[in-house]
């Protein structure tokens, strides 16, 4: 009991520092002090660089580490396949939240010359990528080149292949002393990942300042009312009441994994990339909720690949709004079978900045929809990716505290048998 109640007031201590912080930030950001705005933007560039920089290591060592320890244990299977069913329901209810809103707000058509204007503000050259181009870029062509550029898919599919040779060959002498080394380099990892979330009220501070820097100066303005409140009322409905009901059903309190995921949650809405805050989002899950280390540092991996809610819900809305824009009839049909694309499309989104944006004009480009309506959502789509991105870990954070609770459920009716 003693025990609890430290974790308790440490945890409100936390939110306290962090909720202060992230005021102070905003606050100082209002200032229009250019000095002071400078500098906020380089702590804010040095965070994101040290996260993103351990986010390559996390991967591929947790997964690595997980498979080779649990190997072909029945558990394995089990956690995966949680893993898996939790990601699948959460994401297409966050599909169906949007495709919900979308229909009782109805956004209307914008004029043709608006969407003209657009074109120019589409990244060159992303328009005539194809969804294939996206899948091969999955499949390494040498063993450095997902690390040194960072695709998350990538580095997943080595780190499980690897795991899974080791968990193979667990008896020979050679992979035993290869595998404590690999132990030895995640203690190591782990520990400078400590440190970083020690010191991660500064890198709020500096991310709350460098984002007031730019609403107050204009910088974020949309004009999209309608198209803006689906994205963003579905995405809130997700955060706010979808996901904490999920956890209720799992008789898990949300307010309580809430808390204790609020580093990685915070962190994701400033860097908007769920990939590089995978750190935070480990550790506040051995630490703060008191997850399972097999468990968290299989689950949350995964997750931050392939449980992409807030990416389902924008990929399925904007394309709806694109094609209606673009004259195409939105029927039963239609709508059902963007809803499944959009669900398999977040799934294979790599969780980096923007990733939702590009591959969703991957796809209008390959129906030849009007991708200018991609350059009118581009000013606004910060606040968009943002938003999202908080969902995404928070949706983590709720698939692994769910697989823990399904993980230590069975193995306590094991132990009684």
């Amino acid at each position: 009991m003693e025990e609890i109640k430290k974790q308790n007031g440490l945890n409100g201590r936390q939110f306290a520092l962090w909720m202060t912080a992230l005021v102070l930030g905003g606050i100082l950001g209002t200032l229009g002090i250019g000095r002071l705005n400078d500098f906020f933007n380089f702590i804010a560039s040095v965070y994101t660089r040290l996260f993103q920089f351990a986010a390559v290591p996390t991967i591929a060592l947790a997964v690595t580490t997980t498979l080779a320890q649990l190997g072909a244990r029945k558990n394995t299977g089990r956690i995966f396949l949680h893993t898996i069913l939790y990601t699948l329901l959460t994401t297409a209810a966050a599909a169906l939240a949007g495709l919900l809103l979308f229909s009782i707000i109805k956004p209307g058509n914008l004029p043709a010359d608006v969407i003209q204007k657009g074109s120019t503000g589409v990244p060159e050259n992303l328009g005539t990528l194809s969804y294939y181009s996206h899948i091969l870029s999955v499949v390494p062509n040498n063993i450095l080149a997902p690390f040194s550029s960072g695709n998350v898919l990538s580095i997943l599919l080595v780190a499980v292949a690897t795991g899974l040779v080791l968990a193979m060959k667990k008896e020979s002498e050679n992979i035993q002393i290869l595998l404590k080394g690999i132990l030895g380099m995640q203690e190591v990892l782990f520990a400078l990942i400590k440190g970083l979330v020690w010191t991660l009220p500064l890198g709020i501070t500096a991310f709350s300042a460098q984002l007031s820097a730019q609403v107050s100066t204009g910088f974020i303005i949309g004009s999209l009312g309608r198209y803006a409140a689906v994205v963003l009322g579905g995405n809130l409905i997700q955060f706010f009441l979808i996901l904490p009901l999920f956890l209720l059903i799992r008789g898990i309190h949300p307010v309580k994994v809430f808390r204790c995921m609020l580093p990685a949650v915070l962190m994701a809405l400033f860097t908007k990339s769920s990939a590089a805050t995978l750190p935070v989002t480990v550790e506040s899950a051995e630490n703060n909720l008191k997850a399972r280390k097999e468990v968290a540092r299989f689950v949350l991996p995964i997750c931050c690949t392939i449980n992409m809610n807030g990416c389902a819900a924008f990929i399925l809305v904007t394309s709806l709004f694109v094609m209606q824009n673009g004259g195409w009839t939105l029927n039963a049909s239609t709508v059902t079978l963007w809803f499944f694309i959009s669900i398999v499309s977040a799934i294979g989104n790599a969780g980096v900045p923007m990733g939702c944006y590009f591959l969703t004009l991957s796809l209008m480009s390959g129906i030849q929809a009007p991708i200018g309506i991609l350059g009118i959502i581009l000013p606004i789509y910060t606040i968009i990716d943002m938003i999202e991105t908080a969902e995404n870990v928070w949706s983590d954070s709720c698939v692994c505290a769910m697989v823990d609770k399904t993980f230590a459920s069975e193995t306590a009716s094991s132990a009684k048998i």
